[in-house]
């Protein structure tokens, strides 16, 4: 059922003239090297011109720049993956454009179409086709980007723009790969709040988590482990994936409130749940929950959902001052099997019965 994607969009194209070298799969770290080529298009004057396909390079931007001073800025990320018979694939960018279109509106930025989105990164990722790593658990990693660009001071939306991706060959997120992480719960600080910008991809939301993200790796865990801004009392997400618990074999992840960003990986996670015939609920634990189910060992695994991080297990949850061994340490066979599933259609080891595949270069 995969989606073959067209590449009739008119862009420009300039051409490198010089090539960088590709390092090997087994050197990968993630979001540390860049391909050769990126994507920029412009919007002044009210209208977005055609868009360039260039020589990955630098910015040139006044020191008055909107985006330095009021964050009007958005992000994705999405992968494309090589998989067993060497076709070159992209997981589901459909939901990618339709959320970034989604943020976009929320940060007042004009948004470019889903078409455009999906025809001009295509485009790019079949140029860069011979970027996309072998081993499995690599993949290209791939940021679509939008910024204010005007030279102006005052609190107002910026009249230009740009809209640019850059590609990122990457190993896994986590240091562990697939492998049990440790999460500290953040009892004081909060991500966002009902009514902020939690549900858009926006800097700003993760440029405030990062001081509870660095304490959190003070005391040796991966990740921050969020709390609803108003009690303090639910979980939410995590930096940089969404969260999923396995109470009394039912798995649970915290709904869609506004707050959380509603994550591609999770919705998938969410229909292979009903593929493999688990039961899933969209709804949300107390911090209290949690712990009672930790200590009487009904809850029996937890693992994140994120486009960065795939299925991500946990092994140690430290919640206030306790910390929670979960599982003994090891992966629950539920995180194993929706792993498995999930990067068994991305890597095309497993069928692609949703149509979640968008082919860009046939073998």
């Amino acid at each position: 059922m995969a989606t073959q994607t067209s590449f009739d969009i008119d862009l420009e194209i300039v051409e490198p003239t010089e090539f960088k070298s590709k390092p090997k799969d087994d050197e990968l770290k993630f979001g540390q090297t860049f391909t050769d080529r990126m994507l920029l298009r412009e919007f002044k004057n009210g209208v977005w011109d055609k868009g360039t396909i260039k020589p990955f390079g630098n910015f040139s931007l006044s020191p008055a720049t909107a985006v330095f001073h009021y964050g009007q800025e958005i992000f994705e990320g999405l992968k494309a993956f090589r998989q067993v018979n060497g076709n070159i694939v992209i997981f589901r960018p459909d939901q990618n454009a339709k959320r970034m279109i989604s943020s976009a509106h929320r940060m007042v930025i004009p948004p470019v179409s889903e078409e455009y989105f999906l025809q001009s990164i295509s485009r790019l990722v079949e140029m860069e086709q011979d970027w996309v790593p072998k081993k499995r658990g690599t993949a290209l990693y791939i940021r679509p980007t939008m910024i204010a660009t005007e030279p102006a001071l005052g609190v107002h939306p910026s009249d230009s723009y740009y809209f640019y991706v850059i590609l990122s060959p990457s190993g896994p997120y986590f240091k562990e790969g697939f492998s049990p992480t440790k999460i500290m719960v953040e009892d004081h600080f909060t991500r966002a709040a009902h009514g902020g910008t939690g549900a858009a991809k926006a800097g700003g939301n993760y440029g405030g988590s990062l001081l509870a993200g660095q304490r959190a790796k003070e005391q040796g865990y991966s990740q921050v482990l969020w709390l609803d801004a108003n009690e303090r009392k639910y979980v939410e997400e995590v930096g940089a994936m969404n969260i999923a618990f396995v109470l009394y074999d039912v798995i649970y992840t915290p709904p869609l409130s506004g707050s959380i960003l509603p994550g591609i990986t999770r919705k998938s996670i969410i229909t292979l749940c009903d593929d493999l015939g688990f039961t899933i609920k969209e709804e949300a634990l107390t911090l209290d929950d949690i712990i009672e189910g930790l200590e009487s060992g009904n809850m029996t695994e937890i693992f994140g959902m994120g486009t960065a991080a795939s299925v991500a297990p946990v092994g140690e949850l430290k919640i206030h001052d306790e910390v929670y061994v979960v599982d003994g340490g090891s992966i629950g066979t539920t995180t194993q099997a929706l792993y498995d599933e999930l990067t068994g259609i991305q890597y095309g080891e497993k069928e692609d019965r949703h149509g979640w595949i968008h082919t860009i270069v046939e073998h």
